[in-house]
């Protein structure tokens, strides 16, 4: 499809030939002036049929987008893992607010609780919502292929430490994928009990990734490998950021 942008000649069935004068392409709406240079109109994408001037039509996506990139995640993973790169893992869990899930890819030793950070290798339904990439080069929509080819030029580094056999974490990730995928995403995200302990975990928590799909009624999703006992020890929490206003900090009571 052509590039849309203000200044751009389109044409439209009932009111002629016109120009954009706005795009709003998260929302599928434009206004455009046909005639009068005082008036605009505003126009949707998916039903008002606008055509380019050489009368090629502008087709926007009419279903619902996903309102978080988890499942495309998952699809990149699960391919990723068929070819050889096992020790990748992704980690979902909900923002404070539970308006939102954060996601976090990362390689090397699977380590839930204490996984490395490594730049451009996490984000936030969130951020999606108002750019739906990944940050990785790619282009909103993309198939997973071209995901994987845009995070493999991104950071070849980062993705040759995910070579390697994980082979108990890669059957339970293929099975998650082959119960949710493409509609529902996981949660790694477990509320510690009042007791303090978990002796039976609950079945992992299943989203929508989309607002018009059904709560998710399957069959239950079991917790990855190596998830067995990590809520029943004290967490090591993240240093405190260093202090560089040059004055002291008073200590809390206990």
């Amino acid at each position: 499809m052509k590039a849309l942008a203000p200044g751009t000649v389109i044409f439209h069935r009932h009111r002629g030939y016109g120009v954009i004068t706005h795009v709003n392409l998260l929302t599928g709406w434009i206004s455009a002036r046909f005639g009068s240079e005082a008036r605009t109109l505003d126009l949707n994408l998916s039903t008002d049929d606008v055509q380019h001037a050489d009368g090629e039509a502008i087709l926007f996506r009419r279903a619902p987008p996903d309102r978080m990139p988890h499942a495309r995640l998952m699809a990149m993973v699960r391919a990723l893992h068929q070819a050889g790169y096992e020790k990748l893992y992704l980690y979902s869990w909900p923002k404070p607010s539970g308006l939102h899930w954060r996601w976090h890819l990362f390689t090397g030793q699977r380590d839930w609780m204490q996984r490395p950070w490594r730049e451009g290798w996490y984000g936030s339904g969130a951020d999606y919502n108002g750019n739906p990439v990944m940050g990785w080069g790619d282009s909103p929509g993309a198939t997973t292929d071209e995901l994987v080819t845009a995070l493999a030029r991104f950071d070849p580094q980062g993705l040759a430490q995910a070579l390697g056999r994980d082979e108990d974490h890669t059957a339970w990730f293929e099975g998650a994928c082959k119960l949710l995928l493409p509609g529902y995403m996981y949660s790694l995200n477990m509320e510690r009990s009042d007791t303090g302990s978990l002796q039976e975990a609950p079945p992992v928590p299943v989203i929508p990734v989309r607002a018009s799909l059904p709560v998710y009624d399957g069959p239950a999703l079991g917790w990855p490998p190596g998830w067995a006992g990590l809520w029943t020890r004290a967490h090591v929490m993240p240093a405190p950021p260093i202090d560089i206003t040059g004055e002291r900090r008073l200590r809390e009571p206990s």
